[in-house]
């Protein structure tokens, strides 16, 4: 039987951003309409479709399955209410499932990505900084993963989405992932995890650039342009008092000016290097992790993460 695995983060969509800028609100009621409209499009497809889902404190997976028609269960793990419960199901419904729905924004498809393998992921919009998630109605994208699960479409439809890294060279060295972005900024303790300020940016490589996208992608993609799909990467180095300067979303609902010093592109194996006394890593628009008397040194990497592309299951059938 095919089966589809469904991971709801609860708390995404609910930063400052809502507040600081014009960042879209994605409440539990919001969250239990868009799972509800997933797990109904699964009867796009007429064969038995399983859901195994993440269990979450606010109730949003348990909610959706409830009225399935068909084989529903949540996984048996303890909720902490971290980002670890998303990165714990995504390593348990790797091998057990053939696509999995992530609804979040992008911090929730880095933490699917970290334990995901080879197993696709549909990432589904519902968080405040959202470049990956797909934009898409719960109800098409439920009938998307069907026709993928049940083998109606074949693999064409998923692409490959290059990541990034970074390695910290301190007293102990250490490495981060992201997937669409990692920036060095210059702040010295993570506070609140949103980055408001782009001139707080030292540098940053990414994964993908388009002036069209939000945050450090938005940036780069004032410089160049780069196709999430493609193996390069992009490095760039902030600097307000820069005589060149690109217009970029740096956040839902504010455009600014972003002084660049530097912008390049990396091929994998290429990186940057930024040389601080005190930082703070931001990863896929979050500031993340706290370094001292470090050098990062960060570029785009040879690991990927599958993506369903719901356009192109669509475009390519099945037609009778």
């Amino acid at each position: 039987m095919a089966r589809v695995g469904l991971i709801v983060n609860p708390a995404s969509g609910r930063d400052i951003r809502r507040v600081a800028g014009g960042a879209s609100v994605s409440d539990a009621y919001a969250k239990r309409r868009v799972a509800s409209s997933i797990v109904s499009g699964l009867a796009l497809q007429e064969e038995p479709i399983e859901v195994l889902a993440m269990p979450d404190a606010a109730g949003i997976a348990a909610e959706a399955i409830e009225d399935y028609g068909g084989a529903a269960s949540l996984l048996d793990m303890e909720i902490t209410g971290s980002r670890r419960d998303t990165q714990r199901a995504a390593d348990r419904l790797r091998d057990d499932v053939d696509v999995i729905v992530a609804m979040g924004g992008d911090g929730t498809v880095r933490d699917v990505a970290l334990a995901v393998g080879e197993t696709p992921v549909l990432p589904l919009s519902t968080g405040t900084n959202n470049v990956i998630p797909t934009p898409v109605e719960g109800t098409v994208a439920g009938g998307a993963v069907a026709l993928y699960a049940t083998g109606a479409v074949g693999a064409d439809v998923t692409t490959r989405h290059t990541m990034v890294e970074a390695t910290i060279r301190g007293a102990t060295d250490r490495t981060v992932r992201g997937v669409a972005t990692l920036g060095v900024v210059d702040r010295s303790f993570v506070g609140t995890r949103a980055v408001l300020d782009p001139s707080e940016y030292l540098g940053g490589v990414v994964s993908r650039a388009s002036q069209g996208e939000v945050g450090l992608s938005g940036i780069v993609g004032g410089c160049l342009s780069l196709a999430p799909d493609q193996p390069d990467g992009a490095g760039v180095f902030v600097d307000p008092e820069a005589a060149r300067t690109v217009r970029a979303i740096t956040m839902p609902g504010v455009v600014e000016t972003v002084g660049i010093d530097d912008c390049q592109r990396l091929t994998a194996g290429e990186t940057i290097e930024v040389a601080v006394d005190e930082a703070v890593i931001s990863v896929d628009g979050e500031r993340h992790v706290e370094v001292q008397d470090a050098t990062i040194v960060a570029g785009p990497t040879n690991e990927t993460i599958r993506l369903i592309d719901v356009d192109a299951v669509y475009e390519r059938g099945p037609f009778p």
